[in-house]
């Protein structure tokens, strides 16, 4: 049993997600565009249009594919995802993009999302070549923004009217962490 989780039935399997969980990872993905449309730039409407070949192909297994997803499990079922991208262009092969980042409410406050932050920021590190890690979330979002900080994430800047949500606009931070130099400095 990991110390960081406080229910002692809140056992989390964090693994990389392949071509078979599409169907799960589409459906948690989903469900986070309808509750958190302020934290995506992506809509309910334009991914649920997707095929489901598309969220396969974003799962794709191989080593060096552009981007990867992990997934985190409790008692079987998805409750959590991150996922990471890798820019391909000459210039930028240094940098990372951790994106997609949801756990569900009722998972919340119990470590998974540190759990996944830790586990994208461990995997960047282990790809050759790979020196930052980069992201983008609400300004809004304290509770993000703290666990990303947590994590060895620093603000560079804000983009404001970043993501049109409804009628009004949602401005978002813009942070970054140096692989070698991150240090988690709490256990959540």
């Amino acid at each position: 049993m990991n110390s960081y989780i406080s229910d002692s039935n809140f056992v989390p399997v964090v693994r990389r997600l392949t071509p078979r969980d599409a169907p799960g990872y589409r459906a948690l993905m989903l469900q986070a565009y309808a509750l958190a449309p302020q934290a995506f730039t992506s809509s309910v409407a334009e991914r649920a249009a997707l095929p489901i070949g598309w969220w396969k192909k974003r799962l794709h297994a191989g080593l060096d594919t552009p981007e990867v997803v992990f997934g985190a499990e409790t008692a079987g079922q998805l409750a959590g995802v991150v996922g990471l991208s890798f820019d391909g262009r000459e210039k930028a092969r240094h940098k990372a993009n951790l994106f997609g980042m949801y756990v569900m409410a009722g998972c919340r406050q119990q470590g998974l999302g540190g759990l996944l932050v830790r586990t994208a920021l461990d995997f960047a590190r282990a790809r050759a070549g790979i020196q930052l890690v980069q992201l983008t979330v609400t300004q809004s979002n304290s509770g993000a923004l703290a666990l990303y900080q947590r994590h060895g994430f620093v603000e560079f800047g804000v983009e404001p009217m970043a993501v049109a949500v409804g009628d009004g606009y949602v401005a978002k931070t813009h942070m970054w962490c140096l692989l070698d130099c991150a240090h988690v400095v709490s256990k959540k």
